[in-house]
């Protein structure tokens, strides 16, 4: 049964009225075919959408010196990690490096002023053939860990703190394997003190069948409830060449589900290759869910996968990029069925050619992460673009989109207007707060460039930055295993608007985030947030001033603020 009551659904007809996005009458076209206008931005009426923040490019004066390199074997892969690793409130950033080795870069930025990074040079991170990083506290010890994606060998690496990290594969009897490994999502099953560890992996080399070109995909689930290490996998057959997963609860049941998204590159069209989602019962092995259960088979070049709750519903809405056919997915009719549609047309969110620059061919895109970049309540979505190599059929120029959320629910595009224009092959990002002024700065890894990073100067430049808005930052913590409460939803009210965010790890595109999730309030300067924590537990509304970092304890009737 459902933790919290699911707002009232809005019903969108995929593939809708093409002709009023262009004459801007998306809404009337909406409304004529019975669509619910008001939910698409809550009860009230909306407040206006706010332009685009200027961002200033720092990576080289920061300190931020790094390149993912390597030939065929890495033209996928290219993920950032974001995590606090010495508890000082700034994120640090682990970035794959391909054929080179990955890095670890301290963060010692100022409050609100330029940007500034160390190197952190250690063999236990600075490993080889790395595709991706996630970061999360495996062992429930208060020190976060990475998950270390790569080509061979993936390596858990346990942390000790001040950002020091050892190897753990043996303390924790996970089997790293030897493929290539390409995607990654985690979950707490049950009490259990370890989490539930999904590994996605890509092409099998070794492979003579046309239709089976890919590995399996892997279940890691714990020994014992009270952490005694892994069992062997589980496998998730067929593989398709997964390059991202993500475990949500899609229906709001308190059971989170793996999602998969599949590069159709190496399925044939006889094969019954497509998107994927895995029913996760605890107990119980890992299940698709088919037609049967009222699953749409989607083939897409999938690459990442994006989600939040768009509509007000209480239920996540999920961007799939690929390649020229990425795909924005709405319940069709409500949590019953994991039958989806797509609305990325009529939300004007296809970005599926350059929006600029002259190519017209299709758009390859990576990493994308729904973000308020502006802090105007309304979310925004960051894409990732880059051509694989020099991939014919495809936009060799192909820039990043930023796509800013609008009132009415639609997407503008604001990437020149932002100053994040560029031609380099994207890969994976990060839309995060770097130097703790509530603005939310990017992070870019470009394939054999060096890695761009983007400071968020709001409405100022970057001599003078100015605030865009208010906005909260919510981390979440509860004691034993799973301290950081991933599987928890967090709700943040203001009047009648409320926000929804589920707290994952996993999606993107080879890298993703610990940290406090982000919200954008617009004006509002006086908000109540509540928690249904991972098992399902309500917690009370909590009151809390806007244009802060606030700690939601378990069991708490207070935040704990930090200005």
């Amino acid at each position: 049964m459902s933790a919290s009551p699911p707002r009232r659904r809005v019903a969108v007809v995929a593939g809708l009225a093409a002709i009023a996005l262009g004459a801007g009458l998306l809404l009337p076209a909406l409304a004529l075919l019975g669509v619910d206008v008001p939910g698409l931005v809550g009860d009230r009426a909306p407040a206006a959408a706010a332009g685009a923040p200027h961002y200033v490019e720092e990576a080289m004066a920061a300190g931020v010196e790094h390149r993912y390199e390597g030939d065929y074997e890495y033209f996928v892969g290219g993920g950032v990690a974001v995590f606090d690793c010495n508890a000082d409130g700034l994120p640090e950033l682990y970035i794959a490096g391909g054929s080179s080795p990955a890095a670890l870069f301290h963060n010692n930025s100022p409050t609100g002023a330029p940007l500034a990074f160390s190197r952190l040079a250690d063999a236990a991170t600075d490993l080889p053939a790395v595709t991706g990083a996630y970061p999360l506290d495996i062992d429930g010890d208060g020190q976060v860990d990475l998950a270390v994606l790569r080509r061979g060998e993936n390596v858990l690496l346990r942390g000790l703190g001040d950002c020091r990290f050892e190897r753990a594969n043996e303390r924790w009897n996970f089997a790293g394997g030897d493929a290539w490994t390409t995607a990654f999502s985690a979950r707490w099953e049950d009490g259990s003190t370890l989490p539930t560890l999904a590994v996605g992996n890509y092409v099998d080399e070794a492979s003579r069948y046309n239709d089976r070109l890919c590995h399996d995909n892997e279940v890691f689930r714990p020994a014992a409830p009270d952490g005694a290490g892994y069992l062997p996998p589980v496998p998730l057959a067929p593989g398709w060449c997964a390059l991202s997963m993500l475990f949500s609860d899609w229906d709001r049941s308190g059971r989170a589900d793996l999602r998969v998204s599949n590069d159709r590159h190496y399925y044939s069209d006889y094969s019954d290759g497509q998107e994927q989602l895995w029913r996760i019962d605890a107990g119980q092995d890992p299940r698709p869910y088919t037609r049967d259960d009222g699953w749409q088979p989607v083939r897409i070049w999938g690459m990442g996968i994006a989600s939040a709750d768009l509509t007000g519903d209480g239920f996540p809405e999920y961007f799939l990029s690929s390649q020229g056919d990425n795909k924005l997915q709405s319940l069709a009719d409500g949590p019953g069925q994991p039958r989806y549609q797509n609305v990325a047309l009529a939300l004007g969110a296809t970005a599926h050619r350059p929006f600029t620059g002259g190519d017209a061919l299709p758009s390859t895109a990576w990493h994308a992460e729904f973000q308020d970049v502006n802090n105007d309540g309304f979310l925004d979505l960051f894409i990732a673009k880059g051509n694989v190599e020099k991939q014919p059929g495809y936009a060799e120029h192909d820039p990043s989109n930023l796509l800013l959320g609008q009132a009415d629910g639609t997407f503008i595009e604001s990437a020149e207007e932002a100053g994040v224009l560029h031609f380099d092959r994207g890969r994976g990002a990060a839309l995060v707060d770097l130097n703790a002024d509530g603005l939310l700065d990017l992070v870019e890894v470009v394939r054999r460039e060096n890695v761009k990073v983007w400071r968020n100067v709001g409405a100022g430049d970057a001599g003078q930055p100015q605030p865009m808005g208010n906005w909260l930052a919510v981390q979440l913590q509860q004691p034993d295993a799973n301290q950081d409460a991933i599987g928890a939803w967090i709700e943040v009210r203001a009047g009648d608007r409320v926000w929804s965010r589920e707290v994952t790890v996993g999606g993107g595109h080879g890298g993703g985030q610990l940290g406090p999730l982000h919200f954008g309030l617009g004006g509002a300067g006086r908000v109540e947030l509540r928690v249904i924590w991972p098992d399902g537990v309500v917690g009370p509304w909590l009151l809390a001033a806007a244009s802060q970092r606030v700690t939601v304890e378990r069991g708490a009737d207070a935040v704990r603020g930090e200005q």
